[in-house]
């Protein structure tokens, strides 16, 4: 709850006290005659409006409104309160608690929801209303005989259930980080040439979504190192024979796994039709 610039409260102050400090420091020091801590809190009876024209009655709050308001009974000999408004009325929910200050009792607390219409019909609504009455109010004489009032006084605090929630959720968003996960995206880069250089044979050859297999050896075209025709010679014909078609140099590993290496045929793809066709021709 935020002051509005024509308020004479310091800049940047927060109104946000407790239920005990509203009944002990607010409540009780109006209904005595006392001062306030801070004189911040209107004079409205509330029940002469409904809660959406509450907020232009006070000169405070943005999300939440206090008022300090009398109560008037429902019938003459009777002690519950009148809680109609102009078009709709307060329906208490849940149940009330009860406020200490230290191990004293000192307040009462009641949570009520206002509905448009007459009972038992009304359309509820998102205002929400915690009414604050001091613990000794029952008990007090009615300043004049036959009078309707009930309370002299009692602190409301009202909001919009939408509106508080909102609120709360910009709050958490400015207080936690905000992380952008997002990588940007290179149209000129072609994604499908990408693969692990250490992977299985049998995987490499099931990634048929990433084109042609000639067009993933050619991703390593450039080393100019590697010379696979003096290597194929220098191997004899022996080894040779011992290539079946489709298998290729691989390092044995724990996992019984074959993996590419930076050295293997992969980095070489030039040759593979001079690797086939002598295979083949072995082969016959």
């Amino acid at each position: 709850m935020e002051a509005k610039p024509s308020s004479e409260l310091p800049p940047g102050f927060r109104f946000h006290p407790t239920d005990e400090e509203l009944i002990v420091y607010y409540l009780k020091n109006q209904a005595t005659s006392r001062p306030c801590p801070a004189s911040i809190i209107p004079e409205v009876d509330i029940y002469k409006f409904d809660p959406w024209d509450l907020p232009e009655k006070s000169e405070f709050g943005e999300s939440e409104w206090y008022f300090f308001s009398p109560r008037d009974r429902k019938y003459p000999n009777g002690v519950r309160p009148n809680r109609a408004t102009v078009s709709g009325y307060w329906k208490a929910t849940g149940t009330d608690k009860a406020i200490y200050s230290g191990s004293k009792y000192v307040g009462v607390k009641k949570s009520l929801v206002f509905y448009k219409g007459r009972p038992p019909k009304g359309l509820k609504t998102d205002w929400i209303m915690h009414e604050y009455r001091l613990s000794d109010s029952r008990r007090q004489p009615n300043k004049h005989a036959g009078s309707m009032r009930l309370d002299d006084w009692v602190l409301c605090r009202i909001y919009k259930k939408k509106q508080m929630v909102k609120v709360l959720e910009e709050k958490m968003e400015l207080s936690s980080p905000q992380l952008d996960i997002t990588a940007p995206i290179d149209d000129n880069e072609d994604h499908s040439l990408k693969f692990p250089r250490t992977c299985s044979i049998a995987h490499l050859f099931e990634l048929e979504h990433l084109g042609p297999i000639s067009q993933l050896l050619n991703e390593n075209s450039h080393n100019p190192t590697f010379d696979f025709q003096n290597n194929w010679t220098s191997t004899g014909t022996d080894h040779v024979q011992k290539l079946q078609f489709g298998e290729m140099p691989y390092q044995n590993t724990d996992s019984g796994k074959f993996q590419v290496t930076q050295s293997s045929i992969f980095n070489q793809p030039m040759f593979m039709n001079q690797v086939y066709s002598d295979v083949q021709r072995l082969r016959r």
